[in-house]
């Protein structure tokens, strides 16, 4: 696959922004490797891309991963040959690392799928398209094989899948719909959170809709257009409403019950890539999100 630079940036972190199948340790595997080309050369890690420069990814073909498979349950919402969506608990971490080795998706994912795996990335291990926070529930897609990869990621990126998500913020908007359009890019100085960066930052788009309005707290819709790390924690924040429970973007919000993030993946659509028919596949709040929401009815 080919990405023409829209932004500035070093070549891995463009690529980590870009190219929602691969996770960072692939990418730098792959640089590593010679598998990346910058306007056909090869690319190091530490290249920093002119915009209208052109990356190239070359992928490998799998190698079997040493990941362990877990039989974890799995709360599937669709499964065909191609795709599977699951709707992740709160909690659940996706990708195995570094103090996460096991009981992530990808260990139940690996029980579950067994030989129907996509290989993107340079590991035979399940296709994960796009990213979930740890302590964010909700839907998630997966590819089982690579045709199906390629054809979702490439959806990622045209916007024909759509991901929707709901979550409790603090404060109230004026209005009752709006559009949070602010490039997403490291904090300057905290390394592990994002920030709204229009020096170093990646375009991002969050069209929000108000569901319900309480005393200091409203219920949104959150649809993204783009797919930053943590866009719709950053976009909120940025507006002075955090989500309620965010202990990064915000703080806890025991009151509610909230020791996290009150953020939910309702819904996904997508065009299924061997028929080519429309998707759709939802899934209801989880019980800490309709208890906070019933804890606010009492109040009003």
């Amino acid at each position: 696959m080919t990405i023409t630079v829209t932004a500035e940036g070093r070549v891995d972190s463009i690529l980590a922004s870009e190219v929602e199948g691969l996770s960072r340790s692939a990418i730098q595997k792959l640089l590593q490797e010679g598998h990346i080309l910058l306007n056909g050369k090869p690319a190091k890690k530490n290249d920093k891309p002119s915009v209208g420069d052109e990356i190239t990814i070359h992928l490998p073909e799998a190698e079997v991963t040493d990941l362990v498979a877990e039989n974890i349950p799995l709360d599937v919402r669709y499964e065909d040959e191609d795709v599977i969506v699951i709707n992740k608990p709160k909690g659940m971490v996706v990708h195995p690392a570094p103090g996460h080795a096991s009981g992530t998706l990808v260990n139940a994912l690996l029980y579950h799928c067994g030989e129907s795996l996509s290989g993107i990335g340079g590991e035979k291990r399940p296709g994960i398209v796009h990213r979930i926070d740890k302590d964010t529930s909700g839907l998630i897609i997966v590819a089982k094989n690579d045709m199906a990869h390629q054809s979702l990621s490439d959806q990622l990126k045209d916007r024909s899948l759509s991901r929707t998500y709901e979550c409790i913020a603090v404060g109230n908007f004026r209005e009752d719909t709006g559009t949070i359009d602010a490039p997403i890019g490291r904090h300057p100085t905290d390394r592990k959170k994002m920030a709204v960066n229009a020096k170093n930052g990646r375009d991002a788009v969050t069209h929000w809709e108000v569901l319900e309005r309480f005393t200091g707290y409203c219920h949104l819709k959150c649809k993204l257009q783009t797919g930053r790390t943590h866009q719709i924690r950053v976009h909120l924040a940025s507006r002075s409403h955090p989500i309620a429970g965010d202990a990064v973007y915000g703080k806890t919000d025991p009151r509610l019950g909230l020791m996290s993030q009150c953020l939910h993946a309702v819904k996904l659509e997508f065009i299924h890539p061997r028929t080519g028919e429309k998707v759709e596949v939802s899934s209801p709040l989880p019980v800490e999100f309709t208890t906070a929401l019933e804890i606010l009815r009492s109040r009003n």
